[in-house]
This record gives C-alpha cells, structure tokens and sequence, in this order.
C-alpha cells in the first residue's frame, strides 16, 4: 500500500484497531501537514513505525537536476513498475509552481514535443500524482517558500486519465488546501474531457495546448485534432467558459518557419478574441528527434507584439531550466538513452 494510494476509507480500514480520530491525524499530516509517518510525533511511536513500514511512497528519485541558481528544481522518478516521470517544481518571485506529470509518455503523438516521441506507457494513479504535488511542497518549505500553483503540464494528456486526475485535483483543493483557481489542467483538445470539466464543480483553469489555428497544420502538429478539429474544440471552450466563467489560455509552442508567422498570428487572434482567452507562447525547447528549431527571440517577441496589436493578451513563457533538461519528457529521454 502506497503512502498517497490509499483513500481515506482504505485509511480507516487500514487503522480499524485505533480510535477513530487517528484516521484524521494520520490523513491531516499527510495532507496538509506534508508530513511522513515517521514525522507524525502527535501519534504513538509504534503506530509511526507501523505507518512508516506500510505506507511507501510511490516515487523514488532516480535523478535530480537544479538550474536557474537553484530557481527550478526538476526530479526524475522512477515508479513500482520502473517507468519514469518527471515534476519541475519552479520559484518566482510572486509565486511558487510545481509541474506534475499524468502519464507515462504521452499517446497523443505531437512531434516536436519528447514526451510524445516517446510513446505511451501507462496511467499514473491518483496517488501517484499527488506524490508529486507533496513533494514539490515539502521542497518549497524547505527552500522558505509556500507552494502556490500546480499546473498539471507535465508528461501526458491530464484529460486522457480523468478518473484519477479529477481525483488528485479534488484532493488537492480538498485535503492539500489549493484554491482550484491556482490548479491549470492542460489539454491538447480532449473535447469529452474539456465537457465532463465543465460539469465538475471546482472552477479550475483551462489551458489547451492549440499551436495552430487552422486545421491542417495542427492536424499534423498535433495529431488528435483529425478527431476533434478546432471548430469542435472552440465549441468545447466555449461550453467550459460558459460554465464556470474562468479565463481561458492557449499554449503556443513558437517553431521557426511553422507557427511563427504573421499569418499564424491572425488566425490565432481570431480564435483568441472569440474565446476571451490569454495566449502563452512558448519558445520551443530543442529535441534530438525533432529538427525544426523553435522560433529566436526576435520572432518570439514580433509574434506577441502582433498579436498584441491585434487584441489579444499575450505573454512569452520565460523558458526555466533549459540546461537540465527541463521540456517534458527531455530529462527521461536521457535517461533512457543512458541506461
């Protein structure tokens, strides 16, 4: 039994012989406390040990890299089963955000992106998701920091495994204490997901992964828009703003000669002003696999003011942790490759 696997009524069974108002301490210093069992000095000595010996942690560390004067943290973990994933925990100076990763590699298949030139593995679990979130707090308070925001952008598609990933958020807001306005769940256009979203009563931020506008080149940058072309996913958007009335952002990976044009901009800012949404333009982090390079830093900022211009809010992601790898699913690739 894992240490987050568990619910709370596989907690209550697992501490049927003790009063009941251990299950509360026990899933408070779990939760809101960031504490192992080991650390839970409000319980017996014995009852700790117990804890420590059956509630494993789910994640074991198989490397940690530290960029940006220690400002992103990225860890990769390596699961039960030896697959590996990865969780970028990044500090700024108004905030403190921890990505986490869904999946095991990814089966949406875009490209350029090394996740998704990796192939899929599996679902992670509930537990395992919110492990990451844990961990990426307890380092925040070690560094004096709070962790603030989790972003749900790592390995995988989050709306592809949403009946553990609505779990872990719902835990999160819950037990965790995260406001649903500080928890993005990203999405390439999973259009069922993004209409069971929209019915879920916390308001969580939407961002969708669009890198184009129009339906031939995001059929081929990102391969699941031949399902749900964008006239169906704007109509999904247009359900979930309509529901919970949060603002909607657009991911947009900038690539050199593909995206990046003025024409792109247009067709982009017709979508964007239609949705209210914010746009994040990314600028593409290199892979062995994919030849094209993202976009210089002269385009990157020609793009936004275009699109500024055009009426839209636009904002350029500054790239954290280049150096150590830190696109989802670079540092995992290495790791493979090495082993």
């Amino acid at each position: 039994m894992t240490r987050y696997g568990l619910d709370r009524d596989a907690l209550t069974a697992l501490l049927a012989d003790e009063p009941a108002y251990r299950v509360r301490q026990v899933w408070s210093g779990l939760h809101e406390r960031l504490s192992s069992p080991s650390e839970m000095t409000e319980l017996p000595a014995t009852l700790r040990a117990r804890l420590e010996e059956r509630l494993t942690p789910d994640l074991e560390l198989a490397t940690e890299s530290v960029s940006d004067g220690g400002e992103t943290v990225k860890w990769l973990w390596r699961l039960h089963d030896g697959a590996l994933v990865e969780t970028v925990l990044m500090h700024y100076a108004d905030r403190t955000t921890v990505c986490v990763s869904t999946q095991a590699g990814c089966a949406m298949a875009c490209g350029f992106c090394a996740t998704g030139q990796a192939g899929f593995d599996r679902n992670l679990s509930t537990g395992e998701i919110v492990e990451q979130v844990i961990v990426g707090a307890r380092a925040a308070r070690g560094s004096g920091r709070r962790l603030s925001n989790v972003v749900f952008m790592g390995m995988g598609e989050p709306l592809a495994n949403y009946d553990r990933v609505w779990p872990a958020v719902q835990r999160l807001h819950d037990d965790v204490g995260l406001s649903a306005r500080h928890l993005t769940l990203s999405t390439v256009g999973i259009v069922p997901g993004i209409r069971r979203l929209a019915t879920e009563d916390l308001p969580v931020n939407l961002a969708v992964s669009l890198h184009a506008a129009n339906d031939e080149l995001r059929d081929a940058l990102v391969p699941i828009n031949r399902r749900y072309p964008l006239s169906v996913l704007v109509a999904a958007c247009e359900e979930y703003l309509a529901a919970k009335g949060r603002r909607l952002s657009f991911e947009w990976a900038l690539i050199a000669g593909v995206n990046d044009r003025d024409s792109d901009a247009v067709e982009l800012a017709a979508i964007a002003r239609s949705l209210h949404a914010h746009v994040n333009l990314i600028p593409l982090n290199p892979t062995a696999e994919y030849d094209t390079p993202g976009s210089t830093a002269a385009r990157v900022r020609a793009f936004r003011d275009l699109l500024r211009e055009l009426g839209v809010n636009a904002t350029v992601r500054q790239n954290r942790g280049t150096s150590i790898d830190a696109a989802c699913g670079q540092l995992r690739a290495t790791a493979v490759t090495l082993s």
